[in-house]
């Protein structure tokens, strides 16, 4: 099954303009109007992106580029409350109450939205510079697809970066950043074996890449020889752009 992923408003952004269709776009995310009790406004704009992307037949497009799991029948849940979500807001703009949100409870979803911009800049990261992990690690490539979101099992599944090794041997990474052990141990596992029976380039190894890597996850995998765990951390630089002057004091 493929883990749930929420859509990604700022690669619709994107994508859109790259359709011709930046105005539009521009539109829905500046002059939405959104009731002001209601905390969900970002899952109104996705209805509205996904409306407009359909209206232009994008939609498979789109998800084939940046939202494989909207494709799937839990996508498609997924999608039902973003258009439940716009309903409701248009009802609280005619005067009615909004949808209550739990009190201070963090909407899973915008939770959700906040992480994924995180994996997708770490998984670029890291498929191009494999050589962090390992030396000699290279994306995988054949024709035009290559290893960033590796498609599988006719877009169900996806996998975030698919290597070779010097040897030729696949390598199946995956970010861990919120899912849990058995989640993201499992969903590797079935991923190096379709990569096994599919691939046909030998007994593929998997990698996790995590921020935290908790101790469960270390006894979950010391009994998987083909699997290795990487601790990530992020740095900050600051580059000069345009430097001010230096004002020289006399004594």
């Amino acid at each position: 099954m493929p883990r749930a992923v929420p859509m990604p408003l700022a690669r619709a952004y994107e994508f859109a303009a790259a359709n011709g269709l930046q105005a539009e776009a521009d539109r829905i995310r500046r002059e939405t109007t959104v009731h002001p009790g209601f905390r969900r406004g970002k899952q109104v704009r996705k209805a509205h992106m996904l409306d407009l992307f359909e209206s232009h037949n994008l939609l498979d497009s789109f998800f084939h580029a940046h939202w494989p799991f909207g494709a799937t029948e839990l996508g498609r849940v997924r999608r039902n409350t973003y258009n439940q979500d716009r309903e409701a807001n248009e009802k609280a703009l005619a005067g009615g109450e909004p949808p209550g949100d739990g009190g201070n409870t963090v909407d899973i979803q915008e939770a959700e939205e906040q992480e994924f911009p995180l994996e997708a800049d770490l998984r670029d990261f890291l498929a191009h510079n494999l050589s962090v992990i390992e030396p000699g690690l290279q994306l995988y490539r054949e024709s035009e697809t290559t290893g960033v979101e590796f498609l599988i099992d006719g877009g169900r599944g996806r996998i975030d970066v698919l290597a070779l090794d010097s040897r030729g041997t696949p390598v199946v990474i995956e970010l861990k950043l919120s899912r849990g052990r058995n989640q993201t141990i499992g969903q590797l596992l079935y991923y190096m074996g379709w990569i096994d029976r599919h691939l046909g380039k030998g007994r593929s190894r998997g990698i996790i890449v995590a921020k935290e890597i908790p101790d469960d996850l270390i006894v979950a995998v010391q009994r998987l020889p083909e699997v290795a765990l990487f601790r990530y951390k992020i740095a900050m630089t600051v580059d000069a752009v345009k430097a001010a002057p230096v004002e020289s004091s006399e004594a």
